[in-house]
């Protein structure tokens, strides 16, 4: 079993809920069919770095989070893009599944939902930009609905796409950054593995629209943009595909993209971390090899050289 209860991460630590949205923007019973939720974590003990302790770390102030979101798609400033993702529409919504599986199809969300129940997760979140926090979400096993559809013996990959919007997304519209849609992509025993979420919210609350509302990856032991928002499309495929940042900057995001203190960015070191709503004289966190799921998902990557997980 993958996943077991920690005592060990501090209320403390919790991003508190109004970070994310004060307007709940998608129905509630998109995520509130679930009779229970499964309050799992595979988050490690915290580490101490440089005397500080966990009970120093202090919840992310929300007026600094409500305005702290990468979605390239609306805005390449982060406290734009919560006024700007409003007008975008998430309802219906529908997600294709194709490629290498024995029962392609496009499922309407609530489908899905009313299929593959939430519970929730408290993770951390390791942006590659060497800030993060600690969000519990709400969502189900990715590999519940991979399996739903039965992965063909050829499929070895699996393929994300966001959400091609350009009258509501800006970037898009102006064809800025990067090239549209949106994909990522995971090995398909990662895309497996019980850690992995679709999620459909947080803090009990649908997802706002400004982190992804409304169904995105989370995938705790790798860098945030591979936690794609606003999927639309999922692929099994036989090879691997290229993603949206690795063709931007392959020196710079790479495929696997798993959290490494051991390997830097281009443009600064990965060995430490802000954790947001911390101030100045409180020390960054010391980053941890896979975000601190090493003992989940190292075996994942035996015989890889850690200093090329980039």
């Amino acid at each position: 079993m993958y996943i077991k209860t920690d005592k060990t991460l501090p209320a403390s630590e919790i991003t508190d809920p109004a970070i994310f949205s004060r307007r709940r923007q998608i129905i509630k019973t998109l995520i509130a069919g679930a009779a229970t939720f499964a309050t799992t974590s595979a988050i490690a003990k915290e580490q101490a770095f440089s005397g500080n302790t966990a009970a120093n770390l202090l919840p992310t102030p929300a007026e600094l989070v409500e305005n702290y979101n990468n979605y390239y798609e609306f805005s390449v400033d982060k406290a734009k893009i919560k006024t700007l993702a409003q007008a975008f529409n998430t309802d219906p919504w529908s997600v294709e599944v194709t490629g290498e599986v024995e029962k392609p199809g496009r499922f309407a969300l609530d489908s899905i939902l009313s299929r593959f129940p939430s519970e929730e997760r408290i993770y951390r979140f390791r942006c590659v930009e060497a800030w993060s926090m600690v969000v519990p979400w709400q969502g189900f096993e990715l590999r519940r609905l991979l399996n739903w559809v039965k992965p063909l013996s050829s499929a070895k990959f699996v393929k994300f796409t966001s959400v091609l919007s350009p009258e509501a997304m800006p970037m898009q519209k102006a064809n800025a950054v990067l090239s549209w849609p949106y994909v990522e992509a995971l090995r398909l025993d990662e895309a497996m593995h019980a850690l992995t979420i679709l999620a459909t919210g947080i803090y009990g609350e649908p997802l706002p629209k400004q982190n992804g509302a409304p169904l995105r990856l989370v995938v705790p032991w790798k860098y945030g943009f591979k936690s794609i928002k606003a999927i639309v499309k999922i692929e099994l495929l036989s090879h691997a595909p290229r993603t949206s940042w690795n063709l931007y900057a392959p020196e710079q995001y790479g495929f696997y993209a798993n959290v490494n203190p051991l390997v830097p960015h281009p443009r600064w070191s990965q060995s430490s971390e802000h954790l947001l709503g911390s101030d100045l004289f409180t020390p960054r966190r010391q980053t941890e090899a896979f975000n601190g799921y090493g003992e989940h998902v190292a075996a994942m990557y035996s015989g890889m050289d850690l200093r090329h997980f980039y």
